[in-house]
């Protein structure tokens, strides 16, 4: 201590906050930041991403000689431009700055869906420009080994498979991209924990929990399981529309911090013009205590108003996924139920866009997709709206949908 300053600690939903006083009247730090950063440039990136950190104290418990796991948003070989994926300008910044304050060893990675083995991982490196960090002090992580972690606290996911480098962690940082999702609405810091289970099972995952609210809570078992020590989200250019994977690049010009991933994204959602009530994982959180009801809650260093754009183009409305008909028992089941299938959102094939690659018959976790006339027909009956056709179509060609009556009742925002 000196100058008559002084720390001490706080807990913000489980997350260890450092906070700094001053006696001459409290200066305190925040819990998440958000600063300008309006394109690529190196040096640009580097400043922000270091004000980013260093306004919620990010790297405080980042010691010399730690071995520092970025877990980046990798999601497919989609190469930067697409804004599918964690630039590797934003990366290699990350790079330089723990490499600046002594990191014994950086490591990126990322489990894409599909085969987690050298050979398919190792193309996502190298399309999506991951191969640049190699030249800022850090290694592609090349250890493909899965480990079977029992989680009984959990509110869903009690036990299940995650990719074994992760344990070599001594600080872990969640690096995500900020896209919309078909699934879950919106796709940060929270959904990018998704990536710790092996490529390969993540079907598994959609067939286990196929209610999207679990598959939130599911998602949030993850966030608390690993309990990454810093999330930083790429918003510089963020993804709209057919995300996360086909959607469009939106500039939005920020980059954010938080020492935890549920806080960030509550903040990440105003930007999109989203509130908890339109992301289930935000749901999840609240229900956990995680996060308050509202981004206007948070202590925020910067000002989302300043980045949060009133047209952003977010996929269908997920504010359907639960219907309540006002009645109980059977016949309240079969109105839900009822309701559910004529309001959902859905996923629904373009055929002019579809090159009959088979991916999506490939990859679908309920096996409710057939090839006729070498397109995909889905059956309505099985379709578990997972969305993975519509994430993982390599030409964009699966679109979510909400049905007309939907669009009549409640017309989009």
């Amino acid at each position: 201590m000196s100058n008559g300053d002084f720390f001490y600690l706080r807990t913000v939903n489980g997350y260890v906050i450092f906070i700094k006083d001053m006696l001459s009247g409290g200066v305190g730090l925040a819990e998440v930041s958000v600063v300008r950063c309006d394109d690529y440039n190196a040096n640009e990136v580097k400043k922000a991403l270091e004000s980013a950190i260093d306004a919620v104290n990010g790297l405080e418990k980042f010691k010399p000689g730690m071995r520092a796991v970025v877990k980046a948003n990798l999601v497919s070989a989609i190469p930067a431009a697409g804004a599918a994926t964690t630039h590797p300008t934003v990366i290699c910044a990350l790079c330089d700055i723990l490499s600046e304050r002594g990191a014994g060893e950086i490591v990126i990675g990322d489990s894409p869906g599909g085969l987690y083995n050298s050979a398919f991982v190792g193309r996502v490196y190298n399309v999506t420009g991951m191969h640049e960090a190699e030249k800022h002090g850090a290694v592609l992580n090349r250890d493909f080994g899965e480990k079977k972690a029992e989680y009984p606290e959990a509110a869903v996911l009690k036990e299940f498979y995650y990719t074994s480098y992760l344990d070599g962690a001594d600080f872990l940082i969640d690096f995500c991209k900020l896209k919309s999702h078909g699934m879950m609405g919106m796709s940060a810091a929270a959904k990018n924990m998704f990536g710790a289970v092996p490529g390969i099972l993540k079907p598994e995952y959609h067939y286990k929990y196929p209610k999207h609210e679990d598959f939130a809570r599911m998602i949030i078992d993850l966030d608390e399981f690993f309990k990454p020590d810093l999330s930083v989200c790429d918003a510089i250019v963020a993804m709209e529309g057919n995300g996360p994977t086909k959607g469009t690049p939106r500039k939005l010009g920020a980059l954010l911090a938080s020492p935890s991933p549920h806080l960030l994204d509550l903040a990440a959602a105003r930007l999109m013009g989203l509130t908890k009530d339109d992301v289930p994982t935000l749901e999840a959180a609240f229900e956990r205590n995680l996060i308050p009801a509202s981004a206007g809650e948070l202590d925020i260093s910067g000002s989302l108003d300043d980045f949060a754009v009133s047209d952003f183009n977010n996929v269908a409305d997920h504010n359907s996924i639960v219907f309540h008909s006002g009645e109980t028992g059977l016949r309240g089941r079969i109105l839900g139920s009822i309701y559910r299938k004529a309001l959902c959102p859905r996923p629904v094939l373009k055929p002019k866009e579809c090159v009959g690659c088979e991916e999506c018959f490939r990859i679908c976790p309920a096996k409710a997709i057939v090839m006729k006339d070498k397109k995909p027909v889905i059956d309505r009956k099985s379709c578990i709206r997972c969305f993975c056709c519509q994430e993982f179509c390599p030409k964009g060609a699966l679109k979510v949908k909400r049905p007309a009556i939907a669009r009549i009742i409640t017309p989009e925002k």
